[in-house]
């Protein structure tokens, strides 16, 4: 009988044979994730807008973004166990994405029609749950076909394309404003500019997703890949996961500070930048007035800015990246982010205000691309999928934390104030800057070292 050990290492050799692709083929295989990213951002864009015509408080908006971090938490570790078991004809990721899009298409169509706020937080978890089932496997895919010399390529396309779709997705409703009076409404007080930016953004999401997998096939399992697969241990799938995270590669846990910071602010950023604006520039925080729906617009405006520049800044990392090391390239985009997050917070005019997209949008691309491409180096080839869907523990924690503690810290000790939590916001993503640097430093890395074992 073989041991577990060697059925591990006959899995590891059998699956980490990788080709290299083109930088077009790697552009092919990752359309699908530009779909993806579409439905994201069309969530970010017009989740709080849409809460808010149908009646919720400032003060709620973090409890009702729950959704989220909730499902990433749930369903991104499941599915990547469950993805790095299956042996599939069509491949191990393939079952997952064609499956999310199909629901995530159909959800797109569904959340601006939502007649009440409840029903509007109910589709926002299938939204959610549908996208969450998309993204593990893809970000899985990549790790799965690239050598690790094009790791750091293929996320930063991933990236480019996130900056790419959300740019879409804030000028959607923006560029439809112009054929459309923005200031039509439904009956429940949603723009008609929204409800047609979600119909496109399903066709969109649908098909892209479709073209990968039909244009960069997954490859089939080889009889050798399936019964090296098929011979590896089966535990119970929450067994599983808790023996994956116990034995979390030491790279992967030095992470975790930084990924808390990033994405604590960033969930800040999201949810309170539309008050913020609308408050100093607008002098309103009424969300049935016209002034309001002016601040939506801005905030469409500006958010298809800061995401064309993700766009641009994803791309013109990657040669960045073959002169100077991840980690002081990725420290110095997040702290030009949260440097970028105290200007909005004061700013005074829309030059100001574009002024802050640049810095957000150069620190969102670094975010999207860099840490994923710091984790794929140091994962074993048999549990990919299962530790990128760990790695998401690090993104909806942080979500969760920040939904847990910012109604308190709103109401209590930033006054009620949106900007004051924008402010916050930027401080922490320069702390992430910081901890990203620091964590890669041999000096601070051989001084844990010697304290953990005393």
């Amino acid at each position: 009988m073989r041991s577990h050990g060697s059925a591990v290492a006959e899995a590891v050799t059998a699956l980490e044979g990788k080709r290299r692709l083109s930088l077009a083929r790697i552009v092919e295989l990752n359309l699908g994730f530009f779909g993806l990213q579409l439905s994201f951002g069309l969530l970010v864009a017009n989740t709080s807008p849409i809460f808010r015509s149908l009646g919720a408080e400032e003060s709620e908006l973090p409890l009702l973004w729950i959704a989220g971090p909730m499902t990433g938490m749930l369903v991104q570790p499941l599915v990547g166990a469950l993805s790095d078991r299956t042996t599939s004809r069509f491949g191990r990721r393939t079952p997952f994405l064609a499956a999310g899009s199909v629901l995530a298409a159909a959800s797109l169509v569904a959340m601006p029609l939502a007649p009440a706020l409840w029903v509007a937080v109910a589709l926002l978890w299938v939204l959610d749950t549908a996208n969450n089932l998309v993204l593990e496997p893809y970000r899985a895919t990549v790790a799965d076909r690239l050598p690790p010399d094009q790791l750091p390529r293929g996320f930063l396309v991933q990236s480019a394309f996130t900056g790419a779709a959300q740019t879409l997705a804030y000028l959607l409703p923006w560029a439809l404003a112009t054929l459309i009076d923005h200031r039509l409404v439904d009956a429940n007080g949603v723009p008609l500019t929204v409800r047609i930016a979600f119909g496109a953004g399903a066709v969109i999401t649908l098909s892209t997703i479709l073209y990968s997998l039909l244009r960069v096939p997954e490859p089939s399992l080889s009889p050798s890949e399936r019964e090296a697969l098929v011979r590896l241990p089966r535990r119970p799938l929450l067994a599983e996961i808790w023996t994956a995270l116990r034995t979390m590669p030491a790279p992967m846990r030095r992470l975790a500070l930084p990924m808390l910071c990033q994405w604590y602010a960033m969930f800040v950023f999201w949810q309170f930048w539309l008050d913020t604006i609308a408050r100093r520039l607008l002098g309103t925080h009424d969300p049935a007035s016209d002034a309001y729906r002016e601040a939506i617009l801005l905030t469409q405006q500006l958010g298809t800015l800061y995401n064309a520049i993700a766009f641009v800044a994803a791309l013109a990392l990657i040669p960045l990246l073959r002169r100077w090391p991840i980690r002081t390239v990725h420290a110095t985009c997040l702290a030009l982010s949260g440097l970028s997050m105290l200007l909005l917070a004061r700013a005074g005019s829309v030059t100001s205000l574009a002024l802050a997209m640049v810095g957000i949008g150069i620190g969102w691309a670094a975010l999207m691309g860099n840490n994923h491409a710091l984790l794929a180096r140091c994962l074993p080839a048999h549990r990919i999928g299962i530790y990128m869907g760990l790695f998401n523990l690090f993104i909806v924690v942080p979500m969760l934390a920040e939904t847990v503690t910012m109604p308190l810290l709103y109401r209590h000790l930033l006054g009620s104030d949106p900007s004051q939590a924008i402010v916050m916001a930027g401080f922490i993503m320069m702390t992430g800057g910081l901890t990203i640097f620091l964590s890669g430093n041999p000096s601070v890395s051989a001084f844990l070292r010697q304290n953990r074992k005393k």
